[in-house]
């Protein structure tokens, strides 16, 4: 018989050094020929590589993040037996041939590399190069060549500029290059070009860009041919491009892939037959399968929960989620959609009965419906006295233009398993559902996600499934805005936790990296023109709704939200009176990364909600 114990003061297994110990960042993976690579690793990230059976560590001294901007993204590639990457401390470019150490290749003072695709046959690799030299100046994108066997004194040989962003090149076998760009202040799912030319030269012919929709991720197709993704028809569904004529391949109301935070590989697989391995979202659950040449799905039925692919034929590396156990990545048959598995983000294995199963939740707003995953406390060993109704912690996720993807995690496991409800939100402005969802937050980023992320819970507890007196809420980044947001301007909440969250707007708007620099003229409105609006909707300046406990945790290296931002925050809450914590970690930028930094996160925060709930943790 379980024992009676209080919602929130459950014993649980997972702890939180077994949270920030027990997963591996798993940042992606790619077919060659018969080898298969992978990225892992959380604070640094290496390669390994499966040959003939065998796994190997190919960079045990290097860590392989890129800082394009500043999110990153494609630190690697290889082809014809080279391995191309970047170093995260360094910024340099190395090469790494069979039998040799890695050997620089390119890199100065205040250049970025990444986004990297070799050039079959020739000994180059084209790539992303941002360049930060010029102090006081944004930095300045640009589409280089790179020479394998250096020494690239100039940064590499410019196949492309002009355009404010540039986002990993595909190079054909026939050695022409097609790339995506886009300009300021567009996001790339706002509105993007796609643009090809030869790799030695030539006319620059524009694929897509019709500056209203968002066309991404273009891929060679084995006839020569241009596939990429278009937002045009209201999902992102697949176009084919060839000697400037368009061809709309299918109309199915799911995306087909998601927003381009970080630069990665095509998330698709052009094959030999004419089908395109792929994945796609119906009503924010993962489909996997293939785009046949008639138009129709083919659905290979796996029990994922998110996939991140990338091209091969005739199989692919794939990174895939689950409900039920650690994420993996695996190779993909696309014949028979067969998984075999290469690496586990985590080896630990929870007692049965710990594990909650994710429930889509939604309700309707003025919008129409908004979605949410919502997990159940779950523990086989313990049940709440009669009557009580768990608490719940509210997740909203970054971005803001990101997705909750329903999945088993350590950190989801760590509340539910102690008797802790989680509601994670797709508020309006989530990607997954299609650009009219996406576009409800166009000039109401503060409005639309508050009043979401605000309702939810409270939904829940008109469905019996929470405690309305014992809800708080958690988000990192623009998640911890909404957070702070949702504390300053509706009382729906006892308690919050800002991970690295946005206080004051207009201090965003004038201090933030290049990539984000105009991402609020369309989520606000333009500044300075707007100025009343960011001060409207910035928690900072309106304190008077607040009157709950906040916890705030910020890293100190932070460069896309300034430790000042926490600071000031914290200061405005203390002046009002009420109770705050602020901690700020040395070492950790935007997310945080080591594992001591993980662990002391869950334990404050577990202690914070108990002494605001008044459970007692075990």
């Amino acid at each position: 018989m379980p024992t009676i114990a209080p919602y929130g003061s459950w014993a649980s297994p997972v702890t939180p050094a077994l949270v920030a110990e027990g997963t591996v960042g798993l940042p992606g993976g790619w077919a060659d020929g018969a080898d298969r690579y992978w990225l892992a690793g959380n604070a640094r990230v290496t390669l390994f590589r499966r040959r003939a059976g065998v796994t190997q560590e190919l960079t045990p001294d290097h860590n392989l993040r890129s800082h394009i901007h500043e999110y990153g993204g494609l630190p690697a590639a290889s082809g014809d037996g080279v391995v191309v990457f970047t170093d995260y401390a360094s910024r340099d470019v190395f090469a790494l041939e069979e039998g040799s150490a890695p050997r620089r290749i390119a890199g100065a003072p205040g250049l970025s590399f990444g986004g990297f695709a070799l050039v079959p046959g020739r000994r180059q690799v084209v790539c992303v190069r941002e360049d930060a030299r010029q102090p006081g100046r944004e930095p300045v994108d640009a589409l280089v060549v790179l020479a394998l066997d250096g020494p690239n004194q100039d940064g590499g040989r410019v196949l492309a500029e002009g355009a404010d962003f540039y986002y990993a090149p595909q190079v054909s076998p026939a050695g022409d290059v097609v790339w995506l760009e886009w300009d300021q202040p567009n996001m790339p799912w706002d509105a993007t070009r796609i643009q090809t030319r030869p790799l030695d030269g030539g006319p620059v012919r524009q694929v897509a860009g019709d500056g209203r929709s968002a066309a991404v991720h273009p891929a060679w197709a084995p006839d020569g041919a241009i596939l990429y993704l278009s937002d045009e028809s209201g999902f992102w569904n697949f176009r084919r491009w060839r000697d400037g004529v368009t061809t709309v391949l299918h109309d199915h109301p799911f995306d087909f892939c998601g927003p381009a935070w970080v630069l990665q590989a095509p998330p698709y697989a052009p094959l030999r037959d004419g089908s395109i391995g792929c994945a796609w979202l119906d009503g924010g659950w993962t489909h996997v399968g293939r785009l046949l040449p008639d138009g129709s799905l083919q659905d290979f039925n796996l029990p994922v929960t998110w996939a991140e692919l990338t091209p091969g034929d005739p199989t692919c590396v794939v990174t895939a989620f689950f409900a039920d156990r650690p994420a993996g990545v695996f190779t993909l048959d696309w014949a028979t959609g067969d998984l075999a598995e290469l690496a586990r983000a985590s080896s630990v294995t929870l007692p049965s009965g710990f594990t909650p199963t994710p429930r889509d939740f939604s309700w309707n707003s003025p919008d129409g419906p908004v979605h949410a995953w919502y997990y159940p406390p779950t523990n086989p060993d313990f049940a709440a006295p009669a009557g009580e109704r768990p608490p719940v912690l509210v997740w909203s996720h970054g971005g803001p233009t990101s997705f909750a993807r329903p999945r088993f995690a350590l950190d989801t496991v760590f509340w539910t398993s102690r008797g802790v409800a989680i509601l994670d939100v797709n508020y309006g402005g989530s990607t997954g559902f299609g650009r009219a969802y996406r576009d409800r937050l166009q000039g109401r980023w503060g409005v639309v996600d508050v009043r979401d992320c605000a309702q939810g819970p409270l939904e829940l507890a008109r469905a019996g499934l929470a405690d309305p007196n014992r809800l708080a809420i958690e988000g990192g980044s623009a998640g911890g805005y909404t957070t702070l947001a949702c504390l300053c301007f509706t009382d729906t909440f006892q308690a919050g936790i800002s991970r690295y969250g946005i206080g004051d707007l207009e201090t965003l708007a004038t201090d933030t990296h290049k990539f984000e620099a105009r991402y609020l003229d369309g989520l606000v409105a333009p500044y300075p023109a707007g100025r009343a609006l960011y001060q409207e909707r910035s928690p900072i300046r309106h304190l008077g709704g607040l009157n709950c406990p906040m916890l705030i945790l910020q890293g100190e290296d932070d460069a896309v939200v300034p430790p000042a931002q926490a600071r000031d925050m914290a200061a405005a809450v203390e002046a009002k009176g009420l109770p705050v914590t602020l901690v700020l970690y040395p070492g950790e930028g935007h997310g945080f990364r080591q594992p001591g930094t993980v662990a002391d996160v869950l334990t404050r925060s577990l202690r914070f909600l108990g002494q605001v709930f008044g459970f007692s943790p075990a």
